[in-house]
């Protein structure tokens, strides 16, 4: 009996002390003031990123149902795709929306900090030589984080933007457009950053769906901006708040 007693506790004690670790990685890095998964907000706004563009044929249309809302979204690009299609991120960066970097190859496998950061810094050439500004914020190659990749990407001079826990579709399965529609509107809440694709595969079911949620959260009275927008406007109003201390 109090052996089985034992291995009960000791079962209890490596799953809670497993369940903890793994919970309290994301509060560490954001206390770091690094990396950011949502922003704590009560303004109704939302980040709609896309990742591992662009594509000839997914992105243009998602741009124009965009456009047709005046929504601004954040593109986390590929150096490789983005030196192919250099119109596709010129057009991006015309119509006011954030390019984002997320490495030149989308490589699955480990990586050392120095790889890493020619990924990080042939990408961001790639981006200045077609807009003239340099990317300022950074996404892992499918949203894999640890210190070595963080570092290395703060030491390049990037903020680290992953994407709200409850707002993954998972549309890179090519799920139904209900799926991915009915994920976001039921999961929304203001600061949320939303994870698409607009490349990797079919991508037809993500545009379909993008045209159902904005017509919807705009009439609930949300906001589509960029993430480096939503991170500055939140910046801005506690900044206001304290200042109201310091008068």
């Amino acid at each position: 009996m109090k052996r089985r007693l034992f291995f009960l506790f000791l079962f209890f004690l490596l799953f809670f002390t497993n369940t903890q670790t793994s919970a309290t990685d994301r509060w560490d890095y954001e206390k770091t003031g690094h990396v950011t998964w949502d922003i704590d907000t009560k303004e109704k706004m939302v980040a709609i990123t896309f990742d591992d563009g662009p594509h000839p044929q997914y992105t243009p249309d998602i741009l124009d149902v965009l456009a047709k809302y005046d929504a601004k979204a954040t593109f986390f690009v590929l150096g490789a795709h983005a030196k192919k299609y250099s119109g596709l991120i010129y057009r991006q960066f015309t119509e006011g929306h954030e390019i984002a970097n997320h490495t030149y190859n989308h490589n699955y496998h480990p990586i050392s900090s120095k790889e890493l950061k020619k990924e990080i810094d042939d990408t961001a050439k790639i981006i200045y030589e077609i807009t003239g500004t340099k990317p300022t914020l950074f996404r892992p190659v499918g949203g894999a984080y640890n210190d070595l990749i963080i570092n290395t990407a703060v030491d390049s001079g990037y903020h680290v933007v992953l994407w709200s826990w409850h707002q993954d579709p998972e549309d890179w399965k090519n799920p139904s457009v209900n799926r991915i529609t009915n994920h976001i509107l039921s999961n929304i809440s203001p600061g949320d950053i939303i994870l698409l694709h607009d490349a990797g595969g079919d991508r037809s079911r993500t545009i379909t769906s993008l045209e159902k949620i904005l017509p919807i959260l705009e009439k609930k009275g949300y906001k589509f901006v960029t993430v480096s927008e939503m991170m500055l406007r939140n910046e801005m109003k506690d900044s206001s708040f304290f200042n109201l201390f310091l008068k």
